[in-house]
């Protein structure tokens, strides 16, 4: 028996690459190979499906102005557009038709809107002529639908305030009186100066009052004329006429 120690078993000669992956792919198989690529790619893509991110909204995808916001406007329905219509109560005035005779450019009707005075009605007639007597009338007196306004000419009495049985012979003064009991309701200034007490100031104030409140309906009404007290209506009672 020899006394040499043993030598290590001599290691195999290197393989190349090549070699090696030849000898897996023919342990592995094709068949082996292709089906674990197949589930490897569908794995794969399971994964990448399941991972992606959600696609955008299209609302998402729409321009906006700078430093705006996106208005939204709500159409109405016709059935509640309400049209502008004017108030209720709201009628026109009535107009008034006053007749304008005398001493006017132009006598006539006419008709005049609400609140008018004598002098609109002497105005719209074409203003009075040379000779009127305005100081017959209170110029600013309300005017009534369906009146009358006479402007006399200097010197004449209307005609509407002459008593049907016309006028009496002149007296010493001079004035005209008619017969009998003073109409006060149609007597003229100088007519109700032919009263007992009755002066140019307690006449005008008669005239006045008919004139802006209507009508005396009695007699007794004479004494909401300034400067007529009981004494002086009790005398004037058998006077005067309606």
């Amino acid at each position: 028996m020899s006394d040499a120690p043993e030598l290590p078993p001599r290691p195999l000669p290197p393989r190349g690459a090549v070699t090696v992956v030849g000898a897996w792919l023919r342990w592995l198989g094709v068949a082996r190979l292709v089906t674990s690529a197949v589930s490897v790619l569908i794995v794969v893509g399971g994964a990448v499906w399941l991972l992606r991110a959600p696609a955008p909204a299209t609302e998402a995808t729409l321009p906006l102005a700078q430093g705006s916001s996106p208005v939204v406007t709500l159409a109405v329905p016709p059935t509640l557009a309400v049209a502008e219509s004017p108030a209720r109560g709201s009628a026109p005035p009535a107009l008034l038709v006053v007749d304008v005779a005398g001493a006017v450019t132009s006598p006539g009707v006419y008709q005049l809107t609400p609140p008018a005075r004598v002098i609109d009605a002497v105005t719209i007639a074409g203003g009075p002529t040379a000779d009127a007597e305005l100081d017959a009338l209170n110029l600013a007196a309300p005017l009534a639908d369906g009146q009358r306004v006479y402007v006399p000419h200097a010197g004449e009495v209307d005609p509407s305030a002459i008593p049907s049985g016309g006028l009496s012979a002149p007296t010493q003064s001079g004035s005209d009186v008619p017969p009998g009991p003073v109409n006060v309701n149609t007597a003229t200034a100088a007519e109700l100066e032919s009263l007992p007490g009755v002066g140019p100031a307690t006449a005008a104030a008669i005239v006045d009052e008919r004139t802006r409140n209507g009508p005396f309906a009695s007699v007794d009404d004479l004494e909401r004329v300034p400067g007529i007290g009981p004494a002086k209506l009790l005398a004037l009672r058998d006077q005067v006429t309606l």
